[in-house]
């Protein structure tokens, strides 16, 4: 049976019955993934969230279903990657195939850096992510989420804003300092606002099929360029959790759209692609046209903009959903900072100069995927078909294929958060780019160094003697105005009570260091600042950097 999202009962708050305007730190507009996981992170940082959506169910089929590893450390640090990765089907290898050819053309491997915590990706429906993301939120008294509540109106105040609300039994108005609008690609968030969202729509539809059988397939990502069953059109297929597959058919643009959905006229393409004994039924079926967009700015005045109503990409390569957890996780430490009176409210610039950069970079990669999977002329198209042919026997040709470059986070080298270098480094991890994990162990237990980065400035610190005193360093680092937490690796056990062994010599090998080097280390897990030697002033220094005190 196909899956029936469960409803919610719609909340009715108090001051529908009176003139009374509520009050509220954070009002999240939206309860898809994205505002889900931004009002859990923000809860979980103690903060009161409250977050409102239109209809009282959760998403009724599979839609966005690729996780990949940043975004799935992201939900990690939230409690909910460990269910998502034992339910969901990891992969990390991809597979692209011309024509009638049984062997691919292109291969890929989405983790080549090994020894890793997460996968690089799992296929998982979007609304187990959210079902698991709301059981967690329903353990937290702080947040509260109300079903059947509507945005209608939005007034723009000197230190807040005011938002009008409607439900079933009657209006309301309620006074945030902060509106998070993850209303997704239509945001009536935006356009109550009159922001532009430039960009094109792609000239194309694929039509989207899940459907439910057992069979014997790879749990790899295929892609199908004008091959037998599809032919002149392009296939993918994706197989999830629950005997679940995904595929999406390439259809064209002149299309009956009213028509192609129905299962009379899907079927045939299935068992063209199965065979015709292909035994399965319809778990959601749906239809897309896709479209590249950027909101003009990620915040106007106390509204925020995250996930689809601030871009959009089209689906290949997985960009939609986890762009947006990307989004999330950078705003929610920056506003945690703001609302604690530690950073002024001008650190928002970086999350509009960070997120707005992610999102050029997602959207120039999605458009050049969509370029080379629908080919606008004839020459395109003689183009991509060469490229196709000569990579099943050159390797040169296999890095102009384009299926979809998949989701892999941006970096922001050029930050204004960022502490340049001033040591000479030939390897790790420079300043603005997220942190990699590695194996290491602690009082001879395995551990994952990832998971010692909390909600706060951390500092990794390797050292190879005794000579740090860690007690004396943490305690005069916790007096700071912003805490900043400490992290010793060694090569061995060295005495040290705080200190990690670095087990295989990994997380030295991917941070670059020798013997000895220091690495400052956002909230986020983006690199601050790194050092070859510890010195608490520089560390200060970048710090204050990096809450957007820029004349340090």
């Amino acid at each position: 049976m196909p899956y029936v999202p469960p409803k919610y009962a719609a909340l009715i708050p108090e001051a529908v019955q009176g003139a009374k305007i509520e009050q509220a730190p954070i009002l999240v507009v939206g309860a898809g993934p994205i505002g889900l996981a931004f009002a859990l992170e923000m809860g979980l940082m103690g903060h009161q969230v409250i977050i409102i959506n239109r209809e009282t169910q959760i998403t009724d089929g599979s839609r966005a279903i690729c996780y990949a590893k940043r975004p799935l450390e992201i939900l990690d640090r939230l409690g909910i990657a460990e269910k998502m990765v034992s339910k969901g089907v990891s992969w990390n290898i991809g597979r692209v195939f011309f024509k009638a050819a049984n062997e691919p053309v292109y291969s890929f491997d989405l983790l080549p850096i090994k020894d890793q915590k997460l996968p690089a990706m799992i296929n998982l429906q979007q609304y187990y992510n959210e079902q698991y993301n709301i059981e967690a939120l329903q353990r937290l008294d702080n947040v509260e989420l109300r079903w059947g509540n509507e945005l209608t109106e939005i007034e723009q105040l000197d230190d807040g804003v005011l938002a009008s609300i409607s439900t079933e039994k009657g209006n309301y108005k309620l006074r945030a300092k902060w509106l998070i609008a993850c209303d997704g690609s239509a945001s009536p968030t935006r356009k109550m606002l009159e922001l532009g969202f430039a960009g094109e729509t792609f000239q194309d539809n694929f039509l989207i099929a899940d459907v439910k059988f057992k069979k014997s397939y790879p749990t790899e990502r295929h892609f199908w360029f004008d091959p037998p069953f599809n032919p002149g059109q392009s296939v993918l297929l994706h197989k999830q959790p629950d005997d679940v597959w995904r595929i999406d058919f390439q259809v064209g643009w002149d299309i009956d759209r009213t028509e192609i959905v129905k299962p009379k006229n899907i079927t045939p393409r299935i068992k063209a692609m199965f065979g015709d004994e292909v035994e399965f039924e319809y778990e959601w079926i749906s239809i897309y046209t896709f479209n590249c967009r950027q909101i003009d700015t990620m915040y106007q005045g106390n509204v925020i903009f995250a996930g689809d109503s601030a871009h959009l990409v089209s689906p290949f390569g997985a960009r939609g959903a986890n762009t947006g957890f990307q989004d999330t996780d950078n705003l929610a430490w920056k506003l945690d900072l703001i609302i604690k009176g530690k950073a002024d409210q001008g650190l928002l610039q970086s999350y509009d100069e960070e997120r707005s950069l992610a999102a050029k970079v997602n959207i120039l990669n999605s458009t050049r995927s969509t370029d080379f999977i629908t080919p606008k002329s004839a020459a395109s198209k003689h183009f991509r078909d060469a490229v196709l042919q000569l990579s099943t026997e050159h390797e040169f040709a296999r890095g102009f294929v384009n299926s979809g470059r998949l989701s892999l986070p941006v970096a922001y080298p050029n930050s204004s958060l960022n502490t340049e270098d001033e040591d000479t480094w030939i390897a790790g991890i420079p300043p603005g780019t997220n942190c990699i994990d590695a194996p290491v162990s602690e009082r001879g237990e395995a551990k994952w160094l990832l998971n010692y980065l909390g909600w706060e400035f951390k500092l990794i610190i390797f050292i190879d003697t005794e000579d740090v005193d860690s007690a004396v360093l943490e305690a005069e680092l916790k007096q700071s105005d912003i805490p900043i937490g400490c992290i010793f690796i060694s090569q061995m056990a060295i005495g040290q009570k705080s200190s990690l062994v670095d087990v295989k010599g990994l997380a030295a090998e991917r941070y670059g260091i020798d013997k000895t080097g220091v690495y400052l280390i956002r909230p986020d897990q983006y690199v601050a600042a790194r050092w070859h030697h510890l010195d608490i002033c520089k560390i200060r220094n970048a710090v204050q950097r990096s809450i957007g005190c820029c004349n340090v």
